[in-house]
């Protein structure tokens, strides 16, 4: 059974001859309690190509200290990583093998380096006899196991400072006084395995120092960077889809983990890939990029099939909680958790099937290969201003045209099936504007937050129309049971408020939207129009 450590640590440089100054004149310390030296050896996984080093992942199996078994570590922040640790075993835990594979795919994972330590180990207490930090010496041997550099050495001393489960992460600023008050310097490496690889590397290659490359290939090209010049309309839409692509891949581990708001983000960069496939057709070939839409609408749909229910009983059972006693009737709360319990179409086991399966993994690989051999049409060689300005533009006047159409429709399941079709334009047009920001500036970011407000606007009436649905069936299942259905017409009836009060929002948000974005769909400042 796995388990999940917040680590939140600082490295120092240190040699031989470093002697760790008096730590009890830190704020807040007490006591230091030598706890002698502990010998460790960890074996360190990854896969030929070292594609969780260049992700700053590291994937060890150790044995000595009180820690012993395998570690997996991903990082969260500069100096902040999440270990998950299992038991020993001669073979990798799926339980961790499942947290890589969107990075290693099909790859197999095989000793890589050999890490041999002796840790002189000094805990800070405070005056109560609590753990603020550990803090170690660590003399450490290198060995590369595998690769050109097989067979190569190194050897350095570290100091370490590790936070104490559920610490203050300012005490570590403390600590960092005291430590660059006595000479010491932070460490260039951000781990262990990132210095055995630079020091062990075959002479004239680079070790792989955190940044992050393609998962599953080769390392592609860095892509110019808007920032450094204009580049092409094609740089611009690739730089997107990548940052979609790292977004897929990263997030992977957190949807297994479970971690909050992390499917509904897989989501949306499925839906922001999807989106720029759609809106830049003109760039990236849609023959080619048609088919990979296809796939990530089905992997949104699999990521959402708990997540709207979710949604939506969340929606209803606030409202219900909203009614005056005297409304409600019968036994209201109990159905609605019954009837949520049992449309709940998906499971974590489900899933977690998914993201194992074949097709999740050879859509990431579609993907990667779509990078490396982008299907480039004329138009990407040209300005990025004027392509992506003019594709933003395009995605606008559709738009306009389904807003214009749902406030000529009469009330109804007519307007509520135009409102949800401007709804669904309205997210494409946002995250159109998302990815031609670095090239059109600030007018992109007005559309963006613009389009925001409209999609807010137009998801909740949505939601007011699926949540009357809903109450129709809760309804007629009530009616069926002998019990009373007034509370769900009531409820049924606020709905109905709500989604007028939207609908006669629209005309005005719509009026302030077009004077607001009209800099980035007309190419003028209002004053010129």
């Amino acid at each position: 059974m796995a388990e999940t450590k917040r680590e939140i640590e600082r490295k120092y440089e240190a040699d031989a001859s470093t002697q760790l100054p008096d730590l009890t004149g830190v704020a807040g310390v007490s006591t230091v309690v030598d706890k002698g030296v502990a010998e460790l050896d960890a074996v360190y996984y990854d896969t030929a190509d070292e594609r969780l080093a260049s992700a700053a992942i590291t994937l060890r199996r150790r044995t000595g200290g009180d820690d012993a078994g395998w570690h997996l570590k991903l990082p969260v922040d500069s100096g902040v990583r999440d270990e998950i640790r299992a038991p020993l075993s001669d073979t990798v835990p799926r339980a961790l093998s499942g947290l890589i594979r969107s990075r290693i795919r099909g790859a197999e994972l095989a000793p890589v380096v050999r890490l041999r330590s002796a840790r002189d180990v000094r805990d800070l207490c405070d005056a109560d006899g609590a753990l603020l930090a550990e803090v170690s010496v660590d003399t450490v041997r290198a060995e590369r196991l595998a690769g050109d550099g097989e067979g190569a050495t190194a050897a350095w001393t570290e100091i370490e400072v590790e936070l104490a489960d559920g610490g203050d992460p300012r005490f570590l600023d403390k600590v960092d006084k005291k430590l660059r008050k006595a000479g010491l310097q932070t460490s260039a490496s951000a781990s262990k395995l990132a210095r055995a690889l630079a020091e062990t590397a075959p002479q004239g290659r680079q070790a792989p120092l955190g940044r992050q490359a393609p998962p599953g290939r080769q390392a592609l090209p860095e892509p110019e960077s808007p920032a450094a010049g204009p580049g092409t309309a094609g740089d611009h839409v690739l730089a997107y889809i990548r940052a979609q692509r790292d977004a897929l891949v990263e997030l992977d581990p957190a949807v297994r983990r479970d971690l909050p708001d992390s499917v509904h983000q897989m989501r949306v960069a499925t839906r922001r890939m999807r989106s720029a496939f759609r809106s830049y057709g003109k760039v990236l070939d849609r023959a080619v990029t048609r088919p990979i839409g296809d796939e990530l609408k089905w992997l949104a749909g699999e990521l959402g099939v708990d997540r709207d229910q979710e949604v939506l009983n969340e929606r209803l059972t606030a409202a219900l909680g909203e009614l005056p006693r005297a409304l409600r009737t019968g036994p209201v709360r109990s159905r609605l958790r019954t009837w949520s319990h049992a449309r709940r179409g998906g499971s974590r086991r489900r899933l977690i099937a998914v993201l194992d399966g074949k097709r999740y993994l050879t859509l990431l690989d579609t993907i990667d290969g779509l990078l490396e051999r982008p299907p480039l049409l004329k138009a990407a060689e040209g300005q990025p201003v004027d392509v992506i300005g003019k594709a933003v533009r395009r995605d606008f006047q559709r738009l306009a045209s389904l807003v214009e159409r749902a406030l000529d429709v009469p009330p109804g399941d007519d307007r509520d099936v135009a409102m949800h079709e401007a709804r669904k334009e309205a997210k494409r047009t946002r995250y159109a504007a998302e990815a031609a920001t670095p090239a059109l500036g600030a007018p992109a970011q007005d559309l963006v937050r613009s389009m925001k407000s409209l999609q807010g606007l137009l998801g909740d009436h949505q939601d007011s129309v699926m949540a009357r649905l809903a109450l129709r069936d809760l309804a007629a299942e009530a009616h069926a049971a002998g019990e009373s259905a007034f509370t769900y017409g009531v409820l049924y009836g606020r709905e109905e408020q709500a989604a007028a009060a939207y609908e006669a929002a629209l005309p005005g948000a719509w009026a302030t939207i077009t004077q607001t974005a009209q800099v980035c769909v007309t190419g003028r400042a209002p004053d010129s129009l």
